[in-house]
């Protein structure tokens, strides 16, 4: 999931590969702000067949947050 996850957020964010790490933190490390995680929520939603809720987004903090949550609420395909 960590690899799907890193592969979006370089297509999507443009991020470096090598910067993103499960404990890297979204904001402070790798410079997302509010309307970047937005759009990448929907963006995990459609390639993911989830719903995130506006109050789980806001507790993703690290790249690990977020891949726990897509291994824990995502489609297993």
């Amino acid at each position: 999931m960590f690899e799907k996850l890193k592969e979006i957020m370089v297509s999507e964010l443009q991020l470096k590969d090598s910067d993103i790490k499960l404990d890297s933190r979204l904001t402070k490390d790798l410079g997302i702000n509010s309307l970047e995680l937005a759009d990448l929520a929907m963006v995990l939603e459609e390639k993911f067949d989830l719903e995130i809720a506006d109050n789980d987004i806001r507790k993703f903090l690290t790249v690990g947050d977020v891949v726990n949550y897509l291994e824990k609420n995502g489609s297993k395909d």
